[in-house]
């Protein structure tokens, strides 16, 4: 089969690899129909992430249909059109019993393989899925854009993760730092939880354009962004921030928009070794900062739903579709922030 595989930083490939094969009796073999290119991909390639293996398939987002189950899946059989979170997740240990499917003992991430372990990834012709039948979820059959589908095992779900680590309830004021996928997406889903309105923050105008698309009031980053959410809460601030870069800036700029009492929700990828607040001004604000991995696959049924009923402006974030083969050249150019590049999907 043909896939995109990680040679080294800023460097990826196109072309054939060996095709997975059924390893475990839980396991799925997925023929992937479209692929997405997660900004959390960005990390390994450009370095900011380190440690995965020449040779590992790239990706972590996909819809397809089930080409070869094991003998103990139970649930799926070949022909279901599914998607999947981007971890896997066996469904029965006390981190999946409590939701916390993120951190299920046995999850892997798809696209991560380090010193020969792991599994690999979806920007592929097929994908092998451990824990199939605790993993994977039917699509419903009125959400026929496959785009779409796959949003929802990963930016859609956290999105939703980030309004629900925020605590976005009715009548909420929301600062929503950076407008990528994620944070698109994480308009919507403050607006289903009932805000009151949504500032969005960004420096890419194609960005901005799309937030007030989505129904938040956009806020170039060059504005005094901090005065104009004040202005708009009698001096207060905003309720609730959603951080949707991985920046210290964006750190620091999330904290700066929240009123005494706010939450701030992290879920960008962080990899800088020091919070950009301190203790200190946590106490003497009483801020509350929230971040980790979404679990997926537990807010997976729910965001199907989400994606279903709302299916024609969520598919408007997706501004190029693509030939897997063109995958390597779309990295580049998202690792660039090009004008109007947003998420891209990559059909195979």
């Amino acid at each position: 089969m043909n896939a995109i595989t990680f040679v080294h930083i800023e460097n990826l490939a196109y072309g054939p690899v060996a095709d997975p094969v059924l390893v475990h009796d839980d396991d799925a073999i997925v023929a992937v129909e479209a692929a997405g290119i997660c900004g959390s991909d960005l990390h390994p390639y450009l370095g900011r992430e380190r440690g995965l293996d020449t040779g590992t398939v790239m990706g972590h987002e996909f819809v397809g249909r089930v080409a070869a189950v094991g003998a103990g899946v139970r649930s799926f059989t070949r022909g279901d059109r599914v998607v999947a979170p981007f971890t896997t997740n066996c469904g029965t240990c006390w981190a999946c019993n409590i939701g916390l499917t993120a951190r299920c003992v046995r999850g892997q991430l798809f696209g991560w393989v380090q010193e020969g372990a792991g599994l690999q990834g979806a920007q592929a012709e097929y994908v092998r899925v451990p824990l199939a039948d605790a993993t994977l979820v039917r699509v419903p059959p009125t959400l026929s854009d496959p785009g779409v589908a796959l949003l929802a095992g990963d930016v859609l779900a956290t999105a939703m993760f980030a309004a629900e680590m925020a605590r976005v309830d009715a009548g909420d004021v929301i600062a929503v730092v950076g407008c990528g996928p994620v944070g698109l997406l994480a308009i919507r889903a403050s607006l289903a939880r009932g805000a009151r309105e949504v500032f969005a923050l960004d420096a890419v105008a194609s960005r901005l354009e799309l937030a007030t698309l989505f129904g938040a009031t956009p806020m170039p980053a060059e504005e005094d962004v901090v005065e104009r959410v004040q202005d708009a809460t009698d001096g207060r601030g905003a309720d609730r921030a959603i951080e949707a870069v991985g920046s210290p800036q964006a750190t620091r700029t999330a904290a700066d928009l929240l009123r005494p009492g706010g939450t701030l929700a992290a879920v960008g990828v962080h990899t800088e070794s020091h919070l950009a607040l301190s203790p200190g001004e946590l106490y003497d604000r009483n801020l509350t900062y929230a971040a980790g991995r979404c679990s997926a696959r537990r807010l997976l049924p729910e965001a199907l739903l989400l994606a279903e009923r709302e299916a024609k402006i969520i598919g408007r974030m997706i501004t190029h579709r693509l030939p897997l083969s063109q995958g390597v050249d779309a990295y580049r150019r998202l690792a660039t922030r090009e004008e109007g590049w947003g998420k891209v999907v990559l059909e195979v």
